[in-house]
């Protein structure tokens, strides 16, 4: 009876302990974010953009130009509607083809602040891209470079807001530095060869040197990419025409450089993990060759039932195939975003995408390294030397030394950006 007793109090002790706590931790939670909640901050998801302003609302910044190819998108699709179930309208696959808006793959990778009112951001689908720039007052958007083949990432402004710095992706996938003006003229490449460069970076009472993120490429005999070296940040002196390793290993992958206000250098920090082809990866290519043979020969067969007899030879023939949500794609690596939701490691009780052993590091310029968050998918530094940073799923705000605090809850955030002409936070 007494260990009953005993038992029961344990019990009522221990869930007062866990109420008090969560209590604290609520009232904790609920006070900081209204102290440090002053920054204007915009994302990227799912090729969108967002945009969020101090305690206010996540909203969307659309681009007429992508609402535009929506709409003609959706007047083709009413155009051709008299095609549905009839031998015109089966692809060359042998599946039945879909005129659906929702297919459109044009979506925004980069995005900045050029004043609090007027951003730029680049958009592009497989094989057209260009930068555009909107005014977020009445919504007018200007096109300032739009060319095949153009296809951009990374945007960089300098501080004066005359050239933006930027990632141009190549077909036979590598990348190189561009730098264009703010207007869209005069665009020119500063970084060549068979690498990946990306995340490009002005630097601090510097406006000749740039820092960004280089990757290697290895090819096979037939030109193919093979596998790829460790990330590593170098530094371009525009002027002299000359390049400096500033941070490289064989076993780290040093991402997304970026010179803060105070002189210091940000970059992310992960392990390099090797490419290799094993043996049971050949062992099961061997094993499912006969399936994949078959279901070669089952379209083929497909494409003839539909064309003479308008007839699939299977009734599931014709849905449309769901984007697997699962396999997404953070900083060149994979990740189940379904599985980190539910089991993954948590910053302030948001779910993280990224592991904890990627690191937003800051360095010195003496050299000098320490560790300012784990688990940084993407950040960014505000003029008063905070870093709002992103760990997939959450955004948080934290100063260099201290605990991040969480600002907001999003969904497969990849790009984090912060408008830095407002970011100087104000005494309270």
């Amino acid at each position: 009876m007494h260990l009953i007793l005993i038992f029961i109090a344990v019990v009522v002790l221990y869930l007062w302990w866990q109420n008090y706590f969560s209590q604290t931790n609520s009232v904790t939670s609920n006070q900081v974010p209204n102290h440090s909640d002053h920054y204007t901050i915009a994302f990227l998801s799912h090729g969108k953009i967002f945009c969020r302003k101090p305690a206010g609302d996540i909203k969307e910044i659309h681009s007429p130009f992508i609402q535009g190819v929506v709409e003609r998108t959706e007047k083709s699709k009413q155009l051709h509607s008299w095609k549905e179930g009839t031998t015109f309208d089966v692809s060359a696959g042998g599946g039945m083809r879909t005129h659906k808006s929702a297919n459109i793959e044009l979506h925004a990778t980069s995005f900045q602040f050029v004043s609090t009112d007027h951003v730029i951001y680049a958009l592009k689908d497989n094989s057209v891209g260009g930068l555009f720039g909107q005014n977020l007052i009445d919504g007018t958007e200007q096109r300032l470079i739009h060319k095949q083949h153009l296809l951009l990432e990374d945007l960089a402004i300098n501080p004066d807001g005359t050239q933006v710095l930027c990632t141009s992706l190549n077909q036979n996938g590598a990348a190189n530095i561009g730098i264009i003006n703010i207007d869209g003229s005069e665009y020119h490449e500063l970084t060549s060869g068979d690498t990946i460069d990306t995340h490009p970076a002005w630097v601090q009472n510097e406006p000749h040197n740039m820092l960004f993120q280089s990757i290697g490429i290895a090819r096979n005999e037939h030109g193919y990419q093979a596998a790829h070296g460790p990330a590593s940040i170098q530094m371009l002196n525009t002027k002299e025409a000359e390049l400096e390793a500033v941070k490289e290993a064989e076993d780290k992958d040093y991402l997304q450089p970026k010179v803060a206000p105070d002189g210091c250098l940000y970059f992310i920090q992960r392990p390099y993990e090797i490419p290799q082809y094993a043996t049971k990866n050949q062992l099961t290519d061997t094993l499912l060759f006969p399936f994949r043979l078959l279901r070669a020969l089952f379209h083929y067969l497909n494409f003839f039932s539909l064309m003479y007899s308008r007839k699939p030879l299977t009734s599931a023939n014709g849905i449309e195939s769901q984007a697997d949500l699962k396999n997404i794609l953070v900083k060149g690596k994979h990740f189940d975003a379904e599985q980190a939701l539910k089991t993954g490691k948590k910053v302030n009780g948001v779910p993280s995408v990224v592991p904890q052993d990627w690191q937003l590091i800051r360095r010195t310029r003496y050299g000098e390294e320490s560790v300012v968050a784990n688990h940084v998918a993407s950040y960014d530094i505000a003029q008063d030397g905070n870093v709002v940073f992103t760990n997939g799923y959450g955004v948080f705000v934290i100063k260099p030394g201290s605990l991040p605090t969480s600002v907001f809850e999003g969904k497969l955030i990849t790009e984090v950006i912060i408008d830095k002409v407002n970011s100087v936070q104000k005494p309270t």
